[in-house]
């Protein structure tokens, strides 16, 4: 199809947004790149020069008849795992590809998908699920899932609140993991018969980032090292924070403790 200069921008805006989505919803590194790379060729694209890392999104696009268009977009989203909204992406792009809906249609969509959220149900009720699942799972009683599962439902709370504020990632996976332990340490003492070990562990497995690691090491696999290095040194901090939280939780817990029985 024959664009403009205005609707090659146009369609440029279109693109680093769908893949500004796509990271944030914790996309690959490769899955971004081959989704834009479809949707120039789908718009007529002779060739299309894409460079993703989890930081930055750079689009040259080459059109018959006319200069190159570049555009380059700074990514400032920590990422998560939005499966919600990473389905609908990909949905939408493969609708472009079939057959390319008009550009004003197509930022209009992604303004919606921008938009939305997984239902707030959906994930508290998942961590309530998860998180006494997993206490009964690693060993627990079934009144340590039962508190794993109150707990989980305290995190899901937690990150829903302190996910509004302008917290970076090492900064809210500490003060939440801080105080979760407190907490769990706090009802385990005051219940000897709860397993606080056992109910950690449970929540724990809630705030890892387990599925942003193994995307990492899958970029690293597939041949983009640059990406799949700086995710697993992200991943890795996170993990970090989760694990300086809870050590300083339970050296509270333990100070306490010690005082309480002297």
């Amino acid at each position: 199809m024959s664009m403009s200069i205005y609707e090659q921008h146009y369609l440029l805006d279109c693109m680093l947004e769908m893949g500004d989505l796509l990271l944030d919803c914790g996309a690959e590194v490769s899955r971004v790149e081959d989704t834009l790379n479809r949707m120039a060729r789908a718009y007529g694209a002779t060739r299309a020069d894409v460079f993703v890392i989890p930081a930055l999104i750079s689009i040259t696009l080459n059109f018959p008849e006319t200069e190159p268009v570049t555009e380059t977009r700074r990514i400032t989203s920590n990422g998560s795992t939005d499966f919600y909204r990473l389905e609908k992406i990909n949905a939408l792009s493969r609708r472009c590809c079939a057959a390319p809906i008009p550009l004003p249609e197509l930022r209009q969509t992604l303004d919606h998908v921008a938009a939305g959220r997984k239902p707030f149900r959906v994930v508290f009720w998942g961590s309530v699920l998860g998180g006494g699942g997993f206490a009964v799972f690693f060993g627990g009683s079934l009144w340590d899932g039962l508190a794993a599962a109150v707990f989980g439902a305290g995190i899901c709370l937690l990150q829903n609140r302190l996910g509004r504020t302008q917290l970076n990632t090492v900064a809210f996976n500490l003060l939440i993991s801080l105080l979760t332990g407190l907490a769990v340490g706090l009802v385990t003492g005051l219940i000897p018969a709860l397993h606080m070990d056992k109910i950690l562990i449970g929540d724990i497995m809630l705030m890892i980032p387990g599925l942003a690691m193994t995307n990492a090491i899958r970029n690293m696999l597939v041949g983009n090292t640059i990406s799949g290095t700086m995710r697993l040194a992200e991943c890795l901090i996170w993990a970090g924070a989760l694990a300086g939280g809870f050590m300083v939780a339970l050296a509270i817990v333990e100070a306490i403790g010690g005082r309480i029985g002297a």
